[in-house]
């Protein structure tokens, strides 16, 4: 009987704090923003001490950015800034610049995790099967490497244009 009072009081104090404090959404606050990015850097994202073995030569990079033109700059742009994206600040979450702070503050193992895994629920897909390991470091490399904003335009794919 004590169990039923109980549950009763919780679906009560719910429906009121629904009444209440309305459903609406709204953006997330600095803080939850803040408690995310903890989040996905201490627990979510996996391979913190993995070391990237290939060496970061200019062969080396030209390839990384190659595998990330064919795969990633449907939402990361070619520069990996998000240039000539039309959806990447209004997708929720963004898609974030690879240049940002927030990116650049990954280890290279964490990085080739992403890559390779995807991020849930974001949109940033796992590639496991689509790329060989090398071809993720490589792609890190790029990662680390990338060009200035704009500087290599916008995809064909939304600019109309054709290679």
């Amino acid at each position: 009987m004590r169990h039923a009072v109980t549950t009763s009081r919780l679906i009560l104090l719910s429906l009121l704090s629904s009444v209440l404090l309305g459903c609406s959404a709204r953006p997330p606050s600095r803080f939850e923003i803040r408690i995310a990015y903890w989040t996905k850097r201490h627990i979510t994202v996996r391979g913190k001490s993995d070391i990237n073995p290939v060496p970061a030569t200019a062969e080396n990079i030209e390839d990384g950015k190659q595998a990330f033109t064919s795969y990633c700059m449907v939402c990361h742009g070619l520069d990996g800034q998000n240039t000539g994206v039309p959806f990447a600040a209004s997708v929720s979450p963004p898609v974030p610049s690879l240049a940002s702070t927030e990116v650049q503050t990954y280890t290279d193992g964490q990085l080739k995790w992403i890559i390779k895994n995807g991020i849930y629920p974001s949109g940033m897909p796992p590639s496991a099967g689509d790329f060989s390991d090398d071809d993720m470091w490589r792609m890190v490399l790029y990662i680390r490497h990338l060009p200035k904003a704009g500087s290599l335009g916008e995809p064909a794919v939304y600019s109309g244009a054709t290679k």
